[in-house]
């Protein structure tokens, strides 16, 4: 039982940690909502971690063999993949272009009160929404977008419900420990890269240095569209 939790958990590490999409993704939601925007992360991270536990779940439960008997499954998620991430990658490199990240959440500085509303002088104290709503407002289109280059993407059903079914059936009544040790794994990684994320923004305090993000973001989401129009 043991052996299967382990032999899980590493073949779904050695599968997650590669730079795909969603793992860019989240890295730079996290550095953009730094500081104020930890729940944003956050959910972002669990989103993911969720369809994982859905994936692996429904690879380990013999629904693999099911998925690669309907081959259309993969054309219709393949091409629905191009075109969003190709319009990802156009954005990206429309914000490095500009010279402008959006609305950066800046990290509050100590003592400062990060729920109060902020207001402009002479306004009549008309209060403006504050970093914690704004973040809040953001969550939701972030959580669909982040849904959306996880299951428009072949290469997820690919890895979890057809290699790690797959690798699963081997493991005979231990299967399911196996399938925990690939959750496991997942759960690791999504908690690695919000931290990851919040040690990143240290470093991207600057216009030029979000530019140079978005320019990096642009040409693997791009890369990754043509990888997947090419496949």
């Amino acid at each position: 039982m043991l052996t299967a939790l382990l032999a899980g958990l590493a073949l779904c590490l050695s599968l997650i940690v590669a730079p795909g999409a969603q793992n860019v993704f989240l890295l730079r939601e996290g550095i953009r909502h730094a500081g104020s925007g930890r729940r944003h992360a956050i959910a972002l991270a669990l989103a993911c971690l969720a369809s994982d536990v859905v994936l692996i779940a429904a690879g380990v439960g013999g629904f693999g063999a099911l998925v690669t008997s309907v081959p259309w499954i993969f054309d219709a998620a393949r091409w629905a993949g191009v075109t969003f991430l190709a319009g990802y990658g156009a954005l990206a490199a429309w914000r490095a272009l500009r010279g402008s990240a959006g609305a950066v959440v800046v990290p509050a500085t100590p003592g400062t009160q990060d729920h109060a509303p902020a207001t402009t002088p002479g306004s009549g104290g008309t209060a403006t929404l504050t970093r914690p709503a704004a973040v809040r407002s953001a969550t939701l289109p972030a959580v669909l977008t982040c849904l959306a280059i996880t299951w428009l993407n072949p290469h997820t059903y690919l890895d979890t419900v057809v290699m790690l079914g797959s690798i699963s059936t081997t493991y005979g009544d231990a299967r399911w420990a196996f399938g925990a040790g690939a959750v496991l794994g997942s759960a690791i990684w999504f908690a690695f890269v919000v931290f990851a994320s919040r040690y990143a923004a240290r470093f991207m305090r600057s216009p030029r240095s979000w530019r140079v993000l978005d320019a990096a973001v642009a040409v693997l989401m791009i890369a990754l569209a043509a990888a997947l129009a090419l496949a």
